[in-house]
């Protein structure tokens, strides 16, 4: 008959030879796993310039046409990386530059994130790319769709030398150059949106002008 010490005994043993095989997986296939966050976070960045790309040729795509990533502070200038700069990454494509910004925020639910695509005159939006952890199906979660993403092309950040960004919002209309439809019934992501647009591209602005006045 087994005993207490017994059954608990073979049970830690499960536990610990449980816990090792798992531990080795998870070392085994971090590599994998951190390049295929590169390799998605490329086909972003190439999907925000219009260029479609697969997990195949993404980086192949991505080393032809993004020509330089900078790490930028808050006054503009160029530097090395640290916890107070934020990328820009410039895409080189038929002779033109394109500047792209990553954007992050939150949603009704959780963390919404994507790509703004700039043309050269630091102004106008050519793309964008959005993504999201948990919005509702058929509602927040629509800022993934191509029909709510077009709708930022040709849209501008700035009227005159004044910063706007862009506004999800029904109110301001589809024709406003600084606004976009907000999504029906996602209220709370749309405003989300919004914020995230704002608050990560005023961040650049300094720099925009800096770019602008040479």
């Amino acid at each position: 008959m087994f005993t207490n010490k017994y059954i608990f005994v073979y049970s830690t043993i499960l536990v610990v030879v449980a816990a090792a095989i798992l531990a080795t997986a998870a070392v085994g296939l971090k590599p994998y796993q951190e390049a295929n966050v590169k390799i998605e976070k490329m086909q972003q960045l190439l999907s925000c310039v219009g260029i479609t790309s697969t997990p195949k040729n993404a980086e192949e795509l991505y080393n032809q046409y993004f020509t330089e990533e900078l790490n930028i502070d808050k006054t503009g200038n160029v530097c090395t990386i640290n916890n107070a700069t934020k990328p820009v990454y410039i895409c080189t494509k038929d002779g033109k530059k394109t500047y792209v910004i990553p954007v992050n925020g939150k949603g009704l639910w959780g963390a919404i994130w994507g790509n703004v695509a700039l043309s050269d005159d630091l102004t106008t939006i050519v793309g964008v790319t959005f993504d999201h952890k948990s919005e509702t199906p058929g509602l927040g979660a629509e800022i993934t769709t191509p029909s709510f993403q077009k709708q930022f092309d040709g849209k501008t950040i700035f009227e005159g030398k004044n910063f706007t960004s862009v506004k999800v919002d029904k109110r301001m209309g589809k024709d406003n150059p600084h606004a976009v439809d907000a999504i029906s019934g996602g209220t709370i992501t749309s405003k989300g949106v919004s914020a995230m647009l704002y608050d990560c591209l005023s961040f650049y602005v300094p720099y925009f002008n800096k770019l602008k006045a040479k």
